[in-house]
């Protein structure tokens, strides 16, 4: 999984030309904690289908809501540099998460 910032979200998930998960978290987030396990787990699971990065928000706020992420934990789904799909708070589990890729692949 790809630890993406300020300086690398543009290139790695707004030009990429392919689907991109970004998750988004904090260090003083617990569900963000807790989910982290999973969401690599699913970047294992579908190498060479999809992207998976994550985006520290602590240290990139104001990228953060350039992308509307209103609350943490959130997953994105991106695609041609525009954000399709996403899931957060409470909906942001592994099997929500697991859904919205299957959606697409």
């Amino acid at each position: 999984m790809l630890a993406v910032g300020k300086e690398t979200f543009q290139t790695e998930v707004l030009e990429a030309n392919e689907y991109v998960i970004v998750d988004y978290w904090c260090d003083g987030c617990q569900p963000c904690m807790a989910l982290m396990p999973d969401v690599e787990a699913l970047a294992v699971k579908y190498e060479g289908k999809i992207k998976f990065t994550k985006l520290n928000t602590a240290k990139a706020r104001r990228l953060a809501i350039s992308q509307k992420i209103l609350g943490l934990p959130t997953v994105a789904l991106y695609k041609d540099g525009e954000k399709i799909d996403e899931v957060t708070k409470e909906e942001a589990t592994k099997t929500n998460i697991e859904n919205m890729i299957e959606k697409i692949l």
